[in-house]
């Protein structure tokens, strides 16, 4: 047992000597901004696994503790490579659920989102309006953001003072809406803010996103059921 304590004792004296020797040598491995102090954390890795083969070889000599090296190492690798390529298995991660929930928007790079056809082949997105998250359909033939009351209800807007003097044609024929303009609507990096909408009088199945954000992208393409939208 003291021979287990010395090994502790001499693991925890190595940490202090590799503290001291990067504050004054390599200060900004110490730092937590960036990736400077991964560098720290895997020396620190490497020291604690290093202890902790040195006791079990005092437990278990020999090939148990060949065997218990060999798993230590084989956990390290994985978790370094994980830590790696975590944005490669972010992207892939976000990908899988837009194939099983259609409306979830990935995204490919900064300010360029896909999403997926639903069952009924079209794009519905899971967007922020004015802070609160609202599922609507994406409509290119609607000039305009276009809500339903209930939307409209959940975003804040006093339905009672809306006034509908807006004709819009729909497949349902002419109806009208109301006139309002939104803060902001985000989808993941793509901000478009002072949008013009309306609140349709009728009811209707889905909020449309229509020309009014479209129409402020630099572009948007579909191909092969997915819809791509770029700032």
């Amino acid at each position: 047992m003291a021979r287990v304590w010395l090994i502790v004792g001499i693991g925890i004296a190595a940490l202090a000597a590799l503290l001291w020797w990067l504050a004054g040598e390599r200060p900004d491995a110490l730092a937590p901004q960036g990736e400077q102090i991964r560098f720290t954390y895997l020396l620190l890795l490497l020291v604690l696994v290093a202890a902790s083969l040195l006791v079990r070889w005092r437990a278990r000599p020999g090939m148990r503790l060949l065997q218990h090296g060999v798993i230590w190492l084989t956990v390290g690798l994985l978790l370094v490579i994980g830590y790696s390529f975590r944005y490669e298995l972010d992207s892939l991660w976000d990908r899988a659920l837009a194939e099983l929930m259609p409306g979830r928007a990935v995204e490919t790079q900064a300010g360029t989102v896909i999403l997926r056809a639903a069952e009924d082949q079209h794009f519905y997105v899971d967007a922020t309006v004015d802070g609160t998250p609202l599922r609507l359909l994406v409509d290119t033939g609607a000039s305009a953001v276009v809500l339903t009351r209930e939307d409209a209800s959940r975003i804040g807007l006093d339905l009672e003072r809306l006034s509908y003097t807006v004709r819009t044609q729909t497949a349902n024929g002419v109806g009208f809406g109301a006139p309002v303009r939104l803060r902001e609507i985000r989808i993941r990096s793509i901000v478009v803010r002072d949008v013009p909408a309306l609140v349709n009088r009728a009811p209707l199945p889905a909020s449309l996103l229509g020309m009014s954000f479209l129409g402020r992208l630099s572009g948007y393409t579909v191909s092969n059921g997915t819809l791509t939208l770029v700032r």
